[in-house]
């Protein structure tokens, strides 16, 4: 078969998949495949397709003629083009194809472009037989003409139209290069080795999508009464080890994705991606200065305009909540100046040095405490247990807590060092050494003559969240931790709640951690920041899952304008001065609020809440009169030893000492049978608390 006919830039007729058809120009030629490429140009697009050697020659017969200069050959030639082509549509003809080719290879570098009639040069639409064809061939393909006609207008055509396949060439060879060069990095940056291979490259190709640049964290001009933000810790050495694959991604400061791996049913593997957004999203290279300026320095201004204010650090076990709130650790080696313990005691000197502050007269003094299962211990007095109570003007007082006065930022970290030395720690599901309380330390401003207190900012490094879901554990210790902080953390969610809506009901009441932080939630200077904590990893996707649930929900629940729910005490009435007799029923109705007004908090929930506090009630007056017992019985030794001294003297009544004796049994039996009394009654708290961890079916995001 002739293929002389057949060159690169030739205008041919195609026909397309959906029965159009249209001029094209040759863009490439394979005798072996025997097929050609064709490209055309549809609206702004360049677009191609391969066309069959004999498809073609159905559809332009006028290539299978041979070429010659005769004049029956040519005529031949003119009636063809006269048959597929409107004669309207004719140009000036060259002189010759000899002259045309020797031309067209001086201008395009030896290039063999076959020259394209002066017919096809036409803007025209071509008409073929049996159908109509459209005419969306790119500028027409003009021939190389002799340098003699290059005056001419055909001629300036086919010089425009020989660079336009050049440039369409070129673009081609470009646009497979780059492809080629993107889809072998592609293939040598995931490891196939990888045991998550797939959907790593699944969030890398998500990622690619993203306009992912290094963010600019400021400090707003103006703050809200709840700040929450997000911070994402790096993988560290043991997740790197593990080849663990980062699920986390923060793309503008504000907004963080969580991309969970799922398998279909079928075992076909996807990403189901979460978006959360907060006031910041702090990315793995932002330092503990960059957060602390963000968030709780703006808080610290507040406490010297007589402000409470407060800061949490929230997460799991392991997601760097010590690490931002106490500083850096290598080992059991702790760095204090990088945390914000320190940073925010670091303004606070500076602060109460200046003209605007050093006129009021202020102290700085210090406190750390932490509460475990219920119970308060402070850090800085040997663990000494304190109590929880209310005086006659309504404030909650820590009884027993010391504050140590500090006047240099050295005596802050030296007061961090032992705190953290003391404070209680144990292993769980998500970690070998996991806090298994909430660390609360305070930067507190008094009058120096009245000490009366002015300003106070407490510093929350909240327990690892995922001991909330160890309520459902078997053993009762676990479960007594996890119940405590699962309803520390309700409880501190509807209180933060409570302070973005003015006149809501304030459930304090139902935890230790915000009875104790009361005055930090009410009032017009009352200013809280929360900041999230998460893990990156793979293994740790349900734990940032449920964080970034809970801080989303905090930051739904603080700017919402919803009224307060109808059920529960008002504000006077929660301010009314508790007796014993009615202090359980406003834990009790406080906690029946966090039900009423949470969803996500079932009545299982809610009555194992309840049986747990009364547990721990039972528990404490259980020691109580375990105490009390034995000091009765003390005296009540004493008052036998005293018997046998009497005895063994040489005349004493033996009807006294019996009597003696016998009344001194009595007590003992009867301090004992009390004691016993106690001991049932805690027996039985401990079955009811027992029978109510069994029916809890759904735990709240904590």
């Amino acid at each position: 078969m002739d293929l002389k006919n057949i060159r690169i830039g030739t205008s041919v007729v195609i026909k397309r998949s959906n029965g159009r058809m249209h001029a094209a120009c040759i863009s490439g030629i394979d005798t072996d495949k025997r097929f050609v490429s064709v490209e055309w140009i549809e609206g702004k697009d360049t677009k191609g397709k391969e066309v069959d050697l004999d498809q073609l020659f159905g559809l332009n017969p006028q290539l299978l003629e041979s070429r010659d200069d005769g004049g029956s050959s040519s005529a031949k030639k003119k009636e063809d083009r006269k048959t597929f082509f409107s004669p309207a549509s004719a140009l000036p003809k060259p002189k010759s194809l000899a002259e045309l080719n020797d031309s067209f290879k001086q201008k395009v570098a030896g290039q063999p472009v076959r020259p394209v009639s002066s017919q096809l040069a036409s803007k025209s639409q071509p008409r073929v037989v049996g159908g109509p064809v459209e005419n969306i061939l790119p500028p027409p393909v003009a021939a190389a003409v002799h340098p003699a006609a290059k005056d001419k207008p055909s001629d300036k055509r086919r010089s425009n139209c020989v660079k336009e396949v050049e440039k369409l060439k070129k673009n081609r060879d470009d646009r497979r290069a780059k492809a080629a060069e993107h889809l072998q990095q592609r293939l040598e940056d995931v490891d196939r080795s990888h045991p998550n291979w797939e959907f790593l490259k699944m969030i890398r190709d998500h990622r690619q999508g993203l306009d992912l640049q290094k963010n600019i964290y400021t400090p707003l001009a103006t703050h809200d009464k709840i700040c929450v933000c997000v911070r994402k810790r790096p993988l560290n050495r043991k997740e790197v080890k593990k080849r663990d694959i980062d699920v986390v991604t923060i793309a503008d400061g504000l907004t963080c994705a969580v991309h969970e791996p799922k398998s279909k049913v079928d075992l076909t593997k996807y990403l189901e991606n979460h978006g959360f957004r907060f006031d910041y999203a702090f990315d793995q290279t932002v330092n503990n200065q960059t957060v602390y300026r963000c968030t709780a320095q703006p808080l610290v201004y507040s406490i010297f305009e007589q402000g409470m204010a407060t800061c949490f650090a929230y997460g799991q076990t392991g997601s760097g909540k010590t690490h931002t709130m106490g500083g850096t650790f290598s080992g059991k080696d702790q760095d204090c100046t990088a945390g914000i313990y320190a940073l925010a005691a670091a303004d606070v000197f500076d602060l109460i040095s200046k003209p605007k502050h050093s006129s009021k007269g202020l102290v700085v003094s210090s406190s750390y405490f932490e509460i475990y299962s219920g119970k308060v211990f402070d850090l800085l007095n040997n663990k000494q247990k304190l109590q929880i109570l209310e005086d006659a003007k309504q404030q909650v007082q820590v009884v027993g807590l010391t504050e140590h006065p500090v006047n240099s930022v050295e005596a802050v970290w030296k007061l961090i060092k032992t705190g953290n030395v003391t404070r209680t720690s144990g292993t769980t599901s998500a970690n070998q050494n996991s806090s298994r309380s909430h660390a609360v330390f305070q930067l507190i401003l008094r009058k120096k003559k009245t000490e009366k207190l002015h300003g106070k900012f407490s510093l929350i490094d909240l327990a690892g969240n995922e001991r909330g879901a160890d309520t459902m554990t078997a053993e009762r210790q676990t479960r007594m931790e996890g119940a405590e902080i699962n309803k520390s953390l309700l409880a501190l969610k509807e209180c933060i709640r409570a302070l973005g809506r003015k006149g809501s009901h304030l459930p304090f009441r139902a935890s230790k951690l915000t009875q104790v932080l009361r005055d930090s939630f009410i009032g017009d200077k009352a200013r809280t920041c929360m900041i999230a904590m998460i893990s990156p990893g793979f293994s740790c996707c349900e734990h940032t899952l449920n964080t970034l649930r809970y801080a989303d929900r905090v930051k739904e629940l603080g700017h919402s304008g919803r009224p307060p729910p109808s059920a529960g005490p008002s504000n006077a009435q929660a301010e009314d001065t508790p007796t014993e007799a009615n202090e359980a029923h406003n834990s009790s109705s406080d906690l029946q609020f966090l039900q009423q007004d949470d969803a996500n908090s079932s009545a299982e929930l809610i009555s194992f809440h309840e049986a747990m506090s009364n547990l721990i009630e039972a528990e404490e007056l259980l020691v109580e009169n375990h105490k009390l017992s034995i000091s009765e019985q003390e005296g009540l030794v004493g008052e036998q030893k005293m018997l046998l001294s009497y005895v063994d003297g040489i005349d004493y009544d033996i009807g006294d000492y019996a009597k003696a004796l016998d009344k001194n049994i009595e007590q003992n039996i009867n301090a004992l049978m009390k004691l016993k009394e106690h001991l049932k009654r805690f027996q039985d708290t401990l079955e009811r608390e027992e029978m109510a961890s069994k029916k809890i079916k759904k735990l709240p995001y904590v």
